[in-house]
């Protein structure tokens, strides 16, 4: 090969190794500022990840079925069912007042809040009872899981769909079941359910179903909970489906993939380029000294100027590394000119 050539080409590998190098690290503190805006250090756990695996903080990404383990439980009303959470709704049978344009009617039906009949243009003759003798709520199961994890009341509450659910007559208690009969999907207090009178009540259950769902969560223990440092204020996402991480984070670039190796090839392709750089003369292993110490210099020098000020650690590491190089490099140099 000839000298100028050589030198060409010792340059061109200096410069790939360092861009290599400067394109990886770039890769990683694009995902690590885009992931600190959720809230941390995100990892792809997919449907397995044991707790106690070091995961604890993190923000993770979990999918798989939403799995029961202790069922929600109305008590009043003595109804459960296999679901992640179950929704009572009561409704009254009340005066309603309708508008259309400037005339004013009124008419009885079923919903589900107290109608202020004070407020009405003829309150005559469609009052209203004043409140509800019984309340809607919410009853959440007393564990769920999706892979390994449980899921906090927050992700349980997110979980999206409803179905409605046919109540058990039998579970029903004895004082209510002197004031209440079984309609279809309603529990309700007319005599005649098909001819309801006013402040008649009716009482129905929505089950929120399970379902394969994709989880973005905190890990606290073996509990998925939100992130408290997201800037978002949620801190969490849960979406029905296997979902990919580009889905339900998709302003996160994926981190490059095989990070190791590619720092690795860097630092080879700096070496080369830097053996090919020396003076034309038999090679020997002190020019190969020279060469790894120039070289790991370049490119750890390179990736610790990229690091400073976000990661210490990352950036220490490289900066040792760098340290490490250059007194490799001084070392050969002192002792060819000796």
């Amino acid at each position: 090969m000839q000298p100028w050539l050589g030198r060409i080409l010792g340059v061109l590998l200096l410069l790939a190794g360092a861009g290599l190098v400067a394109m990886t690290e770039q890769g990683l503190l694009d995902n690590r500022h885009a992931s600190d805006r959720h809230g941390g250090q995100i990892l792809d756990l997919g449907d397995g990840g044991a707790p106690g695996a070091g995961h604890h903080g993190n923000l993770v990404r979990v999918t798989g079925p939403v799995r029961v383990v202790e069922e929600p439980f109305d008590p009043e009303f003595g109804q459960h069912t296999h679901a992640p959470v179950m929704i009572r709704h009561v409704e009254m049978f009340q005066w309603r007042e309708i508008r259309v344009g400037g005339d004013v009617h009124y008419e009885l039906d079923w919903v589900d809040r107290p109608v202020d009949s004070r407020r009405f243009a003829q309150p005559s003759g469609h009052l209203n009872p004043e409140r509800f003798p019984l309340e809607g709520k919410q009853f959440d199961a007393g564990q769920v899981r999706v892979g390994n994890y449980s899921m906090s009341p927050p992700l349980l509450h997110a979980l999206p769909g409803g179905e409605q659910i046919t109540p058990d007559i039998k579970t029903l208690p004895a004082n209510l079941a002197a004031s209440f009969s079984g309609n279809g999907n309603y529990f309700t207090t007319s005599i005649h359910p098909e001819q309801p009178r006013l402040g008649d009540l009716r009482v129905s259950w929505e089950a929120i179903p399970s379902q394969v769902v994709t989880v973005f969560a905190q890990i606290s223990g073996d509990q998925l909970v939100p992130s408290m440092s997201a800037m978002d204020g949620k801190g969490f996402d849960v979406q029905v489906g296997e979902r990919s991480l580009v889905d339900v984070v998709p302003d996160v670039p994926a981190p490059p993939s095989f990070v190791w190796l590619r720092r690795i090839a860097s630092l080879l392709l700096a070496i080369l380029g830097a053996l090919l750089l020396l003076p034309e003369r038999p090679r020997t292993h002190h020019d190969m000294l020279l060469a790894v110490g120039s070289g790991t210099l370049l490119v750890s020098a390179v990736a610790c100027v990229m690091w400073l000020g976000t990661d210490m650690a990352v950036g220490g590491a490289w900066f040792l590394l760098a340290l490490a190089g250059m007194g490799l490099a001084v070392w050969r140099l002192r002792a060819t000119a000796a």
